[in-house]
Order: structure tokens, then C-alpha cells, then sequence
């Protein structure tokens, strides 16, 4: 497996402080653009096939944000073995994605040319974002950014080699491949048209279904027209994407007014504190959180006007999205199902689903291997207990019917086993307990969660018991919700 060159302290940082690529972190038209980017990443076969059959984007896309942008500030640490580190994990994950599209075609998440389109679609989508608002790039910076674009794919790949060394080759190679590669694939429809309808509230808003429906309403449509105008035409004759009236003044417009917000006060659009304080919910123990319970509570007297105004409407909305926890209560099977189990939001249970769980638990819980295998060991040997005791029909996946006419305890070996890897990647120093330190960096760095432990530590039954009680769907679970229920 490739893990990237190997660096050591006494190197200059992969990006130097005043790096273009660096710059795109908080500024606001990079929203916009990596919209535009992923549409582009999701119509390449390859990328489309593994994001349709592995991602978790649909149904819990807010999580799948704060775990890219966090990625990617590893990605460009100062660092070197920061970078390193997080070239090694993602390369760990993307190895463990491969298979086959609807049409028979094998896909690898490790394929060079996929993962060289990704990065180009990143470059190309930066340059066109500044073209669109205003502020077009000049040749210098335009070169010593896709120079740093480079930087990063070696960083992944060990070399740059998939992508073109001088600027004027990238765009005929972007160009080429436009023309011949890009599909109307099933994640580029859903990125499209079903992602921007149908988006569950960030946990800040989950207090006010009505408010956040409403704008959805406004805000979907607006968004996939602006990101369709901004495709390359090529594609879009490809894949038979409608042109809206008016579409490619809007787009101008959004991109302008975006470019205008670089205006504003720092502190208002740094990308890091609007993706965290949109994550939070009023029982974390971050200190923002009194400040976002008084504004959910604002958010809940406009929803309530809102219902005034509009009796009628449906107030969740059409996307099975997650509710707010509600304490140590059982939880209807279908709930628990389309909650927790069923995190890629197909409808379905199958082993992509405990491998996002895995790769989420993985992630917050920042593990190296060989935790991180033996993690993933665990979780495929529950996915082999639930198989065999559910697959009714041998499909070869567990559907919600399925799974709510069982209504099963899940609490076998194998799931118990997946605990037991949790207790032991938590319990550094090996004493059979979680102690205060360590309790606090599983729960509190890792859930943004409190846990009251009266005598000073948490032991394994304790801890083995509590994680299958919220697994097997016997309870809520406001310790584990927010990792895996929540969107």
C-alpha cells in the first residue's frame, strides 16, 4: 500500500505559510467550488462507483464535512509526520474500497488515475471559482498553486506522475479527460438532485425542523441550478444536465457575492469554527454550547411562527434524518435501523455500512494499526453474525423490513468483540480501567461528549455494557448518538 514519501521534522513545510492552497481554507466561494468539485470527483466511474456503494455523504453529510476539512488541515500541517500520519489513514481507507459498478466494472479507491482526478478537479474548480468572482488568478499564482495541487497527490501517491509536471499540459489532459471520462453516475445525480433536497439539519438545527425545511426549500433548488451553470459544457451535454433559464446569471452572482464576504471580520468566516459550532448540541461540553442553546431556542420561536403561517406543511420533512437524543430510552427498531445501522442511507444494511462505523470510530478516535485492523476485524465479524441471522431472503444485505421483523439482540460475540477493541484502544496504559484522562479524550475529544464516572474510572463491563445497550438497539444513547446517529 502506498503511504506517501517518507519526511522527516527538518524538511520545509509541504505548503509555505502564504500558500495560495492554504488561503482557500476560509474563504467562502471554496464552498461553492467543492460542490462543483465533487459533482466532477462523483461523474468519474471509478470515484462515482465507491461513492455510491461506501460513502456515508447522503445520509449523515454534515459528519462526512467536518471529517474532510479536518483531513485536509492534516493534510497541509506544517508538520511533516502530522502529513505523513494522515497520508498513511487515508490510504489505509481508501485500500479498503474496491468492488464493482452496476454495469459490471471493477472500481479501487487506490486506482492512480482516479485519485489524480480528484486533485485535479480540486485545482481546476479553485481556478475557476476566482475566474467566476471577479478575481481571476494570475499565471505566477495559478502555477505555483498547481504546483502545490502536485505536492499534495505525491504526498498520497509517493509521486505527482499521474498529473501533468507544466500547467499548459494539465489543460489539455483536464480537457481530455472531461471529454471521455465523466458519467451521469448515480452519485453525481444524487450529489445533484436529491443531496441538496432532502439535507438534514447540522445539529444546531435540528431543534427547528419547520425553520431549517423552509429554507432548505429555497436554498436546494438555488444550489444544484448554480452548481449545474458552473459545470463544463462538455459534461453537461454528456450527461443530459438541463439548462435553467436564468441559471449562469445566478451562478455569476453567487460567486460574486461569496467573493464579497472576504470583506468581512476573520473571526466570521474562519471554516473551522462554523463547521464546529454547527456540530453542536446543547449537552456538549464545549462552551460555545450555552451560546448555541440560546440561539436553538431563537430558532425554535421563528419555526413556531413559521407554523403559524403555515399549518399545513409537514414539519420533518421527506429524508429519514436523526432526532436529538432523548435520554436512556428504547428506540423503535425502524428508527435504530435508518439512524444508526444504515449509515451510506441506501435503505439497506450491509458491510459498507459497519465499515463507515468503523472508519468513523476510527477517525474520532484518531487510531493507528494496528488498532485500527483490529477494529475493522471486529466489525466484519458482527457484519457476518448479522448476515446469518437476518438475511432472510440471501440477498446478501439486511433490509429495514427485515431487520424490524426480527427485532433481534444484537449483542453477540462478535459485537462484544468490537467493544472490547474500544475499551483496549482507550485504556492507554493497559490498566484494565479508563481513567479520567483517558475517559476524557474518548468522550470528550472523541464525542464531544461528558461522562459522570462517580469513583474516578470507567471499568470494561461498564463500558462493553453501555456501548451494547446502544448497538443492539435496546437504548438511546447520548454518549454514542452524536458519532453515529447524527448527521
Amino acid at each position: 500500500m502506498t503511504t506517501g514519501p517518507t519526511t522527516t521534522a527538518d524538511e520545509a513545510p509541504l505548503f509555505e505559510p502564504e500558500s495560495p492552497f492554504r488561503d482557500l481554507f476560509d474563504d467562502p466561494r471554496w464552498a461553492l467550488a467543492m460542490i462543483r468539485a465533487t459533482v466532477l470527483e462523483a461523474a468519474h466511474p471509478q470515484i462515482g462507483a465507491a461513492l455510491a456503494d461506501n460513502s456515508t455523504f447522503v445520509a449523515h453529510p454534515w459528519r462526512r464535512l467536518r471529517n474532510t476539512f479536518l483531513s485536509m488541515r492534516r493534510m497541509f500541517d506544517a508538520d511533516p509526520a502530522v502529513r505523513e500520519r494522515e497520508a498513511a489513514r487515508l490510504n489505509r481507507l481508501h485500500a479498503r474500497m474496491s468492488g464493482s459498478d452496476p454495469r459490471g466494472r471493477a472500481y479501487d479507491a487506490m486506482d492512480r488515475g482516479a485519485r489524480a482526478w480528484v486533485v485535479a478537479t480540486l485545482f481546476e474548480s479553485a481556478v475557476t471559482m476566482c475566474r467566476l468572482s471577479g478575481q481571476p488568478l494570475a499565471q505566477d499564482t495559478m502555477e505555483r498553486m498547481y504546483a502545490e495541487y502536485r505536492a499534495f497527490l505525491a504526498a498520497l501517491d509517493g509521486d505527482a506522475g499521474a498529473l501533468p509536471e507544466e500547467l499548459n499540459d494539465f489543460w489539455r489532459y483536464y480537457d481530455r479527460v472531461v471529454e471521455e471520462e465523466p458519467e451521469n453516475t448515480e452519485a453525481a445525480r444524487i450529489i445533484l438532485y436529491r443531496l441538496f433536497d432532502h439535507l438534514p439539519a447540522p445539529a444546531l438545527l435540528e431543534g427547528a425542523p419547520t425553520f431549517w425545511a423552509a429554507g432548505r426549500a429555497v436554498a436546494g433548488p438555488l444550489l444544484g441550478a448554480i452548481t449545474v451553470a458552473s459545470l463544463p459544457e462538455p459534461y453537461r451535454r454528456k450527461a443530459g444536465l438541463p439548462e435553467t433559464p436564468g441559471a449562469p446569471v445566478l451562478m455569476q452572482g453567487a460567486y460574486l457575492a461569496a467573493g464579497l464576504t472576504r470583506f468581512l471580520p476573520t473571526s466570521w468566516i474562519n471554516a473551522e469554527t462554523i463547521i464546529e459550532t454547527l456540530s453542536l448540541s446543547p449537552d456538549s461540553d464545549d462552551p460555545r454550547a450555552r451560546s448555541v442553546v440560546a440561539l436553538r431556542a431563537r430558532m425554535k420561536r421563528a419555526a413556531a411562527l413559521i407554523r403559524l403561517l403555515t399549518p399545513s406543511g409537514d414539519d420533518t420533512g421527506s429524508f429519514p434524518g436523526p432526532g436529538p437524543a432523548t435520554g436512556a430510552q428504547r428506540r423503535p427498531a425502524r428508527e435504530f435501523f435508518h439512524q444508526v445501522l444504515d449509515q451510506t442511507g441506501d435503505g439497506y444494511l450491509d458491510w459498507p455500512d459497519l465499515a463507515a462505523m468503523a472508519r468513523e470510530l476510527a477517525t474520532r478516535l484518531d487510531l493507528d494499526e494496528p488498532e485500527e485492523t483490529r477494529l475493522y476485524d471486529a466489525f466484519a465479524a458482527w457484519w457476518r453474525e448479522l448476515q446469518a441471522a437476518l438475511d432472510t431472503d440471501g440477498d446478501g444485505r439486511v433490509s429495514a423490513d427485515e431487520y424490524a421483523a426480527a427485532v433481534p439482540s444484537l449483542a453477540g460475540p462478535a459485537l462484544i468483540r468490537v467493544a472490547e477493541v474500544l475499551f483496549d484502544a482507550t485504556d492507554r496504559d493497559g490498566s484494565g480501567t479508563i481513567d479520567a484522562d483517558e475517559y476524557r479524550a474518548l468522550f470528550r475529544a472523541g464525542f464531544r461528549r461528558d461522562l459522570t464516572i462517580t469513583d474516578g474510572t470507567y471499568g470494561r463491563s461498564a463500558f462493553v455494557g453501555d456501548f451494547l445497550s446502544f448497538m443492539s438497539g435496546r437504548r438511546t444513547n447520548t454518549l454514542y448518538d452524536p458519532l453515529l446517529a447524527e448527521a
